[in-house]
């Protein structure tokens, strides 16, 4: 994996605790979390914007919020006790063969 792939991977990380984070933060009234929500979010954009510089915007931004939204819906299950029915499960697996497949196919590399 590539130095732009690696910020992409950890931007979606960052991506994933800033939306826990709004959940935690009670509306921005907790100060600790509100504090570390607004730190994983610039942390998650400039980590985005590094990866950019390399790779194609339209498979960054795809694959950025892909792990987003799939890391985020499963907190969601473990933390919150939202749904996890089949289904459920099954669209949060397909985003994640989503996110794979634009990483073996976006580089650019024309594969």
């Amino acid at each position: 994996m590539n130095t732009a792939w690696l910020y992409l991977v950890v931007a979606g990380v960052f991506e994933t605790g800033w939306a826990i984070g709004l959940e935690l933060s009670d509306g921005f009234t907790d100060p600790l979390p509100s504090v570390a929500t607004v730190v994983s979010m610039a942390i998650s954009v400039v980590l985005l914007a590094k990866a950019v510089q390399s790779l194609p915007i339209g498979t960054a931004y795809a694959v950025w919020t892909g792990i987003g939204a799939s890391a985020t819906a499963l907190l969601g299950i473990v933390l919150f006790g939202e749904s996890s029915s089949i289904a459920r499960l099954g669209f949060i697996g397909l985003i994640v063969v989503g996110v794979i497949g634009l990483e073996v196919t976006g580089s650019g590399s024309g594969v």
